[in-house]
């Protein structure tokens, strides 16, 4: 049976992550405590973009069941997508904001949340798969972008290429299978509290994947 390109809510394939998983679902009831969705615009043959992140935030999108919806880093994500009109409408950090994409869809390298923010090797490889099926979903995609080195190093994998071949930077760009890969750090609180990412070095990024996909 071919990879489907998300996870069932109840995915058994991370002992580790099911636990802490679990462990959210008796503490947050109320919460989404489950695989995050790739989130997309209206139809599969619109998307021109795919941004790739880590793992969805514990009180982000493992709450609220949207990528990058109620955490800082969907504060930066969406501002920076509404102003090169990759969106519409006003995010309020709420899936039901109203909020639509154009020619876009988010998604994460691993679907469920991990301790501490940090997934470790054999759970990115068993999400793996899912990125794979998620990039065949779209037929008309042409640029990605990923945000943070692991989600650029196992979307390089997922597509067949080395590491090595395809480092990451910020600021970088590749040519794999067809796609253009524009790497970025992640728009974590972390590194933007730090000054290690700007929201003038952000938007750099997706003004060069802007200008590609509308070439």
């Amino acid at each position: 049976m071919p990879p489907v390109p998300d996870p069932p809510h109840d995915c058994p394939l991370c002992p580790r992550l099911v636990a802490f998983r679990q462990h959210w679902r008796e503490r947050e009831p109320d919460w989404h405590n489950g695989p995050v969705d790739t989130w997309s615009a209206g139809s599969d043959e619109d998307v021109r973009l795919l941004v790739i992140g880590l793992a969805p935030g514990l009180r982000g999108a493992n709450r609220t069941a949207r990528p990058f919806t109620g955490d800082y880093a969907g504060d930066l994500l969406y501002a920076t997508l509404l102003s090169f009109g990759f969106a519409e409408g006003t995010y309020c950090a709420d899936p039901d904001d109203g909020m639509q994409l154009k020619q876009c869809a988010i998604t994460n390298a691993v679907r469920c949340v991990p301790p501490e923010n940090k997934p470790v090797g054999a759970e990115i490889n068993h999400c793996r798969p899912f990125l794979l099926a998620t990039l065949e979903r779209f037929p008309n995609l042409k640029a990605l972008v990923t945000l943070g080195k692991i989600a650029h190093d196992t979307t390089t994998r997922a597509l067949g290429g080395r590491v090595a071949a395809h480092p990451f930077r910020h600021g970088g760009k590749t040519e794999l299978a067809g796609y253009r890969i524009f790497s970025s750090y992640h728009c974590s609180r972390y590194n933007t509290n730090t000054g290690r990412l700007t929201p003038q070095m952000f938007a750099a990024v997706f003004a060069e994947a802007a200008g590609f996909v509308r070439s």
